[in-house]
């Protein structure tokens, strides 16, 4: 029972927020109002800034901020034990995440729907604009580069969730073009797409839905990869309500299926047992099998720092305030729907992330195939939890979550087979949606950079105007991606189409600091912003601190002297992580520079922009 108990009050706490603290954040400090104008009204374009209901936004801002970090990063921290990983989870959803997600979401819309990083230059100064754009442009490659391998990976594990993420695609550009021109509700065909996608989940494995996904199963990792790529170009220069709007609401309606199914699943386990293991008909007890606390498992670095970084999404990411300024706060038709989307769409991705916590440590123990052998209870926790290398490893992150689930749908009868593709399903559609969506973000920052640097001469000709074009910027956004993707695997000196796809994985130690550094960057500008209205940033400045001392000193650790075993970047010679690494240091430390000598200056007077523009909020001086 204790892993439904322990459920039960993580879903009672994030609803007591919300109602809670989250309003307390709308009314008292950010002052939404209903009569404000958004910017998916003042520079409506019907292709980025397009008005929309908040239960679309938030289907499209769900899916985007959540892809497989919540399920990623809990999967591995489970290592250091189950109690930390969930404290850091509830507690950091709640005080940290959903506040950064709110703020940087609010901030776009009383800045035309810009990014966190162009924002910056408008309460802060021009220099820390560029500084945070060159930050958010090797955090969004880092993105590009890693999941396309990440979900092409999940291909390879579980095929049968190939075609149901394929035929999900022209069914979502479908209603949306349906919709656009009828002007109807999203609803009802969104569950009949949902619909479809499952009869080709639960008929995955048979006929020629079977052959499909066993031909596209082969693919190489590289045409993969270029498939994807190629995919978010597209969907990053479609109009919104074409692709990104539909597809994501599809998969918001999955993922509240999949959460009730898994849900029902623990009750069911809780109360009856695990299914029935082969050869035992006793159902085995729901228990969790993984130790509260683990300081020093074998291979893994001390949980100080690297729990912070380890479980980004579900807790906090900076991934999430381009998500909040990029594309969501173009889409909202209200300042009061800011708070539904913003905050309430973090603490569901909490609860997502408690969830995989308990599908990990007490699911697994129903039953888990390790080397073909079927294993249970704390055997089968330890076997997949061997040592940190064995954890880490791509396939066993995943699987560990998958099966887990899994295991909870089965106890209520749902067959192996069409269990384990569910949960496939789930996560490649997630990451799937992280990708394009970061694609348009880069395409984003892309625009901002060329159209700070593109001077305009009469008679000359810039080539950095092509970047300010949607087409051009997402071009080079997907080239430079790809030039990284298509590299050799660490450790591969040879190119081949068997390595090729995987040289994205390079760049991956640098994603979880890097990543979390851009939240305590976000939280920066939030607290400006508040700052100069004179507005309490007590709640703000303190997990501002947090998120930029964690992060730095899980990378200065990493780059000069290793962790948990492994050699340093430094020592290991992987020149490039550490080049990247020491830029980002180096960019952060100039732009806290910047803004501790802006800080004693800037309260209660309204950056220029602002003033220009007639902005005239209330500025308290208490």
């Amino acid at each position: 029972m204790e892993p439904l108990i322990i459920a039960l009050l993580a879903g009672i706490g994030f609803i007591v927020a919300y109602h809670t603290y989250g309003r307390w954040l709308g009314h008292k400090i950010f002052a939404l109002s209903a009569k404000t104008v958004c910017p998916s009204y003042k520079l409506k374009d019907g292709v980025d800034y397009v008005p929309t209901s908040k239960g679309v936004v938030f289907g499209h801002h769900f899916t985007s901020i959540a892809g497989t970090g919540p399920i990623v990063g809990p999967a591995i921290a489970v290592m250091w034990g189950w109690l930390p990983a969930l404290l850091w989870v509830v507690l950091g959803s709640i005080f940290i995440g959903a506040v950064h997600d709110f703020g940087s979401l609010v901030v776009s819309l009383r800045n035309s729907g810009q990014t966190v990083g162009d924002i910056a230059g408008r309460v802060m100064n021009r220099r820390v604009r560029l500084l945070f754009l060159f930050v958010l442009f090797m955090a969004l490659t880092i993105v590009l580069a890693i999941f396309g391998l990440v979900i092409a990976s999940v291909f390879k594990m579980y095929p049968s969730a190939i075609f149901p993420c394929l035929v999900q695609i022209p069914l979502a550009v479908l209603i949306g073009v349906w919709l656009h021109q009828k002007g109807v509700r999203l609803l009802l065909p969104s569950l009949f797409a949902l619909g479809i996608m499952y009869a080709t989940v639960v008929f995955g494995d048979v006929g020629i839905l079977h052959q499909i996904n066993s031909t596209l199963q082969a693919q190489s990792i590289f045409t993969w990869v270029v498939i994807l790529l190629v995919y978010s170009y597209i969907a990053s220069v479609l109009p919104v309500w074409t692709l990104l709007q539909p597809r994501d609401f599809i998969n918001s309606l999955q993922l509240i299926t999949a959460l009730g199914l898994i849900v029902i699943g623990l009750v069911g386990a809780a109360f009856m047992g695990g299914a029935p293991i082969p050869g035992n008909p006793e159902r085995p007890p729901l228990e969790i099998v993984a130790p509260a606390l683990n300081l020093m498992p074998e291979g893994a670095p001390f949980i100080f720092p690297f729990l912070f970084i380890t479980i980004a999404c579900g807790a906090i990411s900076g991934f999430h305030c381009l998500v909040s300024s990029g594309t969501s706060s173009k889409q909202l038709k209200s300042e009061p729907d800011a708070r539904f989307v913003g905050f309430g769409s973090m603490l569901i991705e909490g609860f997502l992330a408690t969830l995989v916590i308990i599908a990990c440590t007490a699911g697994l123990g129903l039953g888990a195939e390790v080397k073909g052998e079927l294993l249970t209870g704390e055997n089968a926790w330890a076997a997949r939890y061997a040592s940190w290398s064995s954890a880490g490893a791509l396939g066993a992150k995943v699987g560990a979550f998958v099966d887990g689930a899994a295991n909870f749908l089965k106890a209520i009868g749902i067959p192996a087979q069409v269990a384990l593709a569910l949960m496939g399903v789930l996560v490649a559609s997630f990451a799937g949606t992280t990708l394009d969506t970061a694609c348009r973000l880069q395409r984003y920052v892309v625009q901002e950079l060329a159209s700070t640097f593109n001077r305009k001469e009469p008679g000359v000709s810039n080539p950095l105007a092509l970047l300010q074009n949607k087409h051009g910027a997402t071009l080079f956004a997907i080239v430079i991606a790809a030039l990284v993707a298509i590299a050799p695997a660490p450790g591969q000196l040879n190119w081949s189409l068997e390595t090729a796809g995987k040289g994205g994985m390079i760049l991956w130690p640098l994603f979880g600091a890097t990543n979390q550094l851009l939240a305590g960057l976000a939280f920066l500008v939030i607290t400006f912003h508040l700052w100069r209205r004179g507005k309490p940033v007590w709640f703000i400045a303190l997990p501002m601190v947090f998120m930029l001392i964690m992060p730095m000193w899980a990378m200065i650790v990493q780059l000069f002297f290793g962790s948990g075993g492994s050699k340093s970047w430094i020592e290991s010679g992987n020149w490039i992580v550490v080049l990247v690494g020491l830029a980002t240091i180096a960019l952060e430390i100039w732009m806290l520079v910047e803004a501790a000598f802006m800080f004693p200056r800037a309260k209660g007077v309204l950056e220029a922009q602002a003033q220009d523009e007639g902005i005239t909020q209330s500025v308290e001086t208490s």
